[in-house]
This record gives structure tokens, C-alpha cells and sequence, in this order.
């Protein structure tokens, strides 16, 4: 099979183009349009080679012997929504569907629709295989590029967003912001109360309470930053339906707008931690500046992690209650309230692979003992962390598209 002088051009009708091309027949099987062999076309997003829509199947003329050729003619209606967009153009035989899915050429028209009208047309002939070889490079170089270059492009709106969400939480009561302090305050003072003093839990070799509180209180630094935007995750593009469905909005930013929400909470509970680990040791550790070592990549598996829950809470309502679950049993399978030490020995190479456990072990590290967490361990949250952070942007880039037809 072979396409050839095919010429596009922009039909009156607006979002329209008028495709005309050559098919030779170049096999050994003769093609009768009265047994359904036709042609058709189909629009995929050019970056993330989703399925947008499909036009209509026209039957060929007549036959087309094998060394034979016709002549075809399609009329194709591309979104309105502004992009660019890609037409797959191919024969498709009614036994074995479409020819390009099956090793055969195809006609590639790229296009781009700025409102309402079409611009920048152009047709080529191409097969499935040589495309897939010829974006592997750029996909790669869009996978780690473009989940930072949207984070940048769009820093004054995720500020924005941040402070709308942080203000309008506690919006009309009387604490105020001041919620923003309060409520991990509270949170922290109602665990150690249980654990610490009714359960009377300790840590190492300090009996008292005031060592068992600094343990605890720096494994509930990272799970305060992590739980909250997990926990919201699955329906934030719910709870912003109306940006998704009538406005030109880069949903995206959505879940970094939480995660850096439940950022700054945790980062007003680590300056008074750090104060009061001043006030009762006298002194705090140099390690402290080593911090950022696991805060980068908690804030990037986290930020991840959201990507994937916002993009499947859209399809999978169920999901949010089946985090509030999942999050309690991953905060009791996280020795946060309880030491290492109490954990049985069969059971700790296993826990320790979770990402939490590591990032727990890490601020007592630096914050309590001083010491700098293993290179191995760091290697290997940074590798899980970039790795959760890219898949999760590129599961939610693959369906954004569709979110405004679910939602």
C-alpha cells in the first residue's frame, strides 16, 4: 500500500479540512469497497498520542486489482478547542480493521486549530513503527522536562491557587489562618496523648516524654506534608469541575496546588519543632541543613502519587474513600507512633520498603541523631521519588482530555 499527491487544504467550513490523496493497491489481495474495505481517519493529540475522535468510514469506488490505484477524497472535522492535532489517515479492510495497526502505511495530517479556524495544514506518509521510533527521544525528553516546565510556566497561578486554598479553608471561623498552625498542632498533641502518655510508647534509650514527643512529633513532619494532599487528591478535578468543563485551564496545576498547600502547613509545624528542639537540647545538629536531601524527594513522590489519584478519582469515584482507609493503615505500617525496635525482625526488611518508612528514618536521622542518612537509602528514595513523580505526570497528562466528558 502506498499514498501518494495528497494535497490538504482548509475547507470553508470552519474547523474543516478538504484531504484528497492517491492509494495504490501494492499487495496480492484485490480490494472491493461493496465487501467494506474503505478509508477513514482518526485525531489524536499530537504530545500524548491519546484518542480524541474518529470520522466517518468512506467506502472505496468499485475495485482496485493488485498494482491498481483510486483516487480519495475526505472531509475532516477536527475540535473546536484550540491545539494542535494530529489525523491518522488509512485504509481499513473490514476483516482485519485498520491497515496502519497492522504494519501498513498511513497518512499523517498535522493541523492546528486557533479559534475556530484551521491553520498550518500539512499531510505525509508514514508507518506506526517509524513513528514510535522517531518520537522515543522527544517523548523521553518531554517526559522529564515537561512536568517542571508546566510547574514554572504556571508558578504565579499555583500561588495564587495556593493562597485561595490555605485562606479559604479555614475561611469565616475565628482562628482564621491561624487554623494553618493550629490544626497540625492539635493533630500531633492528640497522637502523642494516646501514644505517649496513655500508651506510654518511648523511643531508644530516652524514657522520658519529652524524648518519646521529639521522635514522634519528627515522624509526623513528612506525614502531615504527604497524607493531606494524597487524602484530597482523588477529587480535586471534581472540586474544580467548572475550570474543567468551561474554561481553558491548565488542570495540571491542580494537584501541585495542594501538595505546596500541605507544604507550607508542614513547614510552619518544622520551625516550631526546630524551636522546640532548641529549647529542651540547648542546641541543634548541623545535619539540620541536610533536610532538603529527603524533602526534595518526599515533595516529589508526593506530587506524583497526586497526579495519578487526581487522574484515576475522576473515573474511579470510590477512590477517596478508599484512601481515607489506605492512608490510616499506611500511617500504623510506618513506625511514626512506635519505634523500629517494636516492629517484628521478619516483618522489617518488608516494611522498610515503603517510601514513608525511609523518609520517617530520615528526619529522625538528621534532626535527632545527627547523623547523615546512608547514601543507599538516599539513592534509592531519589530513583523511587523521580520515578513516581514522572509516571504520575504522564498518567494524568495521557488523561486530561477526557476528564471534562466525565466530569
Amino acid at each position: 500500500m502506498r499514498y501518494r499527491d495528497a494535497s490538504v487544504e482548509c475547507s470553508a467550513q470552519q474547523g474543516e479540512l478538504r484531504l484528497e490523496f492517491i492509494l495504490e493497491n501494492r499487495g496480492a489481495e484485490t480490494w472491493r469497497g461493496e465487501e467494506g474495505f474503505a478509508v477513514g481517519w482518526q485525531v489524536f493529540d499530537p504530545d500524548t498520542a491519546i484518542f480524541i475522535t474518529e470520522g466517518e468510514w468512506r467506502a472505496i469506488e468499485g475495485e482496485v486489482a493488485p498494482g491498481g490505484s483510486t483516487r480519495a477524497c475526505l472531509t475532516i472535522t477536527l475540535p473546536v478547542e484550540d491545539g494542535c492535532y494530529r489525523v491518522y489517515v488509512s485504509a481499513l479492510d473490514p476483516r482485519k480493521g485498520w491497515l496502519y495497526a497492522n504494519g501498513e502505511p498511513l497518512l499523517l495530517v498535522d493541523a492546528e486549530v486557533r479559534g475556530g479556524s484551521v491553520s498550518r495544514p500539512a499531510a505525509r506518509s508514514a508507518t506506526l513503527r517509524g513513528m514510535r521510533r522517531a518520537n522515543l527521544l522527544p517523548f523521553l525528553r518531554r517526559m522529564f522536562t515537561r512536568p517542571f516546565e508546566d510547574i514554572w510556566t504556571h508558578r504565579r497561578l499555583i500561588g495564587s491557587l495556593t493562597r485561595r486554598e490555605i485562606l479559604a479553608r479555614y475561611r469565616g471561623s475565628f482562628g482564621d489562618a491561624a487554623w494553618t498552625i493550629l490544626h497540625p498542632l492539635l493533630l500531633m498533641a492528640t497522637y502523642f496523648f494516646v501514644f505517649g502518655i496513655v500508651l506510654e510508647s518511648r523511643f531508644g534509650n530516652d524514657p522520658s516524654r519529652a524524648g518519646f514527643a521529639l521522635y514522634f512529633l519528627a515522624g509526623m513532619l513528612p506525614w502531615l506534608a504527604f497524607s493531606e494532599p494524597v487524602g484530597r487528591a482523588p477529587y480535586v478535578i471534581l472540586e474544580y469541575r467548572n475550570f474543567v468543563k468551561k474554561l481553558v485551564f491548565p488542570v495540571t496545576v491542580l494537584p501541585v496546588n495542594q501538595v505546596i498547600a500541605g507544604l507550607v502547613t508542614s513547614l510552619f509545624a518544622t520551625v516550631l519543632y526546630l524551636a522546640a528542639l532548641l529549647l529542651i537540647r540547648g542546641t541543634l545538629p548541623w545535619t539540620v541543613a541536610l533536610l532538603p536531601l529527603v524533602l526534595i524527594p518526599q515533595v516529589l513522590f508526593t506530587l506524583g502519587l497526586c497526579w495519578f489519584l487526581a487522574a484515576l478519582g475522576v473515573f474511579l469515584r470510590d477512590l477517596a474513600q478508599m484512601m481515607t482507609f489506605l492512608l490510616t493503615l499506611w500511617f500504623f505500617l510506618t513506625p511514626i507512633c512506635y519505634p523500629e525496635t517494636s516492629l517484628p525482625k521478619s516483618l522489617v526488611p518488608l516494611l522498610a520498603k515503603n517510601p514513608m518508612f525511609q523518609i520517617v528514618r530520615g528526619y529522625r536521622e538528621i534532626l535527632l541523631e545527627g547523623a547523615v542518612p546512608s547514601y543507599a537509602m538516599l539513592m534509592k528514595l531519589w530513583l523511587l521519588a523521580m520515578v513516581v513523580f514522572l509516571a504520575g505526570h504522564v498518567w494524568f497528562a495521557r488523561l486530561r482530555r477526557t476528564f471534562a466528558d466525565v466530569v
